[in-house]
């Protein structure tokens, strides 16, 4: 996800984080210049849906002003391992198989 609340605060001539704190305290939404700071200089790893309310109603926006999502890479050449279905056919043998050993008879154990 991308976090768009510079360009939102921005598109409302809003440039700094204590401009955007004013708005919000205009209605209602009280956080810490330091809690509006970290909203303001990158994307929050959590936000409060109420308090995701709260800044759309202070910048009259919608959370799709808010938030865009990106597309996630995904590796195609990866094979997908574990993806089989419980009963279904499997490739190779089912039960593990011992090793071969190559060499002579087992060691001993240490005493």
């Amino acid at each position: 996800m991308k976090w768009n609340l510079r360009m939102v605060a921005a598109q409302r001539d809003l440039w700094r984080p204590t401009e955007v704190l004013e708005a919000f305290r205009a209605v209602g939404f009280t956080p810490s210049l330091s809690k509006v700071a970290a909203l303001w200089g990158g994307t929050p790893v959590t936000l409060r849906l109420e308090d995701l309310d709260m800044i759309c109603a202070a910048l009259d926006c919608t959370v799709a002003d808010l938030l865009q999502a990106e597309p996630v890479a995904v590796d195609k050449a990866a094979p997908e391992l574990g993806r089989q279905a419980v009963g279904g056919e499997a490739e190779g043998p089912v039960r593990p198989v011992p090793r071969r050993r190559t060499g002579g008879p087992r060691s001993l154990p240490p005493s």
